[in-house]
């Protein structure tokens, strides 16, 4: 089973669900057992199929590190913190965490854009 890890003590990832924010990126980092990367890739086709399906759903885009690294991320696009909170808050999902290896851990976070005058916008 997946173990769940916060980036942001102060701000863990279900407190952050709670927003009202949108769109919405969320960044998930795993970091797969070692010997295990292809079971922590199917685990997460199966989710990715089910977000797939889920109001407010955008995009993802899977990425993982180079030279053998077992750090996976994950970039999502949602609508909001609404529909992303609603669509990990289904018996589906919470039932598809025992798909992951023991030893995987997670790292998911929720992000909004930012403007930086001259460089990026919001």
């Amino acid at each position: 089973m997946i173990e769940m890890a916060s980036l942001d003590e102060a701000i863990p990832y279900p407190k952050q669900l709670q927003g009202k924010e949108g769109p919405v990126v969320l960044i998930n980092t795993f970091v797969a057992p070692e010997g295990k990367v292809d079971e922590v890739l199917a685990a997460w086709k199966t989710d990715a199929e089910h977000f797939q399906k889920q109001p407010g759903y955008i995009s993802t885009q899977l990425h993982r590190g180079t030279g053998g690294s077992r750090v996976l991320v994950n970039i999502a696009v949602w609508e909001s913190t609404a529909h992303l909170a609603a669509a990990v808050d289904t018996e589906a999902f919470r039932k598809s965490l025992a798909n992951y290896p023991d030893g995987t851990v997670a790292r998911p976070h929720v992000f909004q854009k930012v403007a930086v005058e001259g460089i990026c916008v919001a």
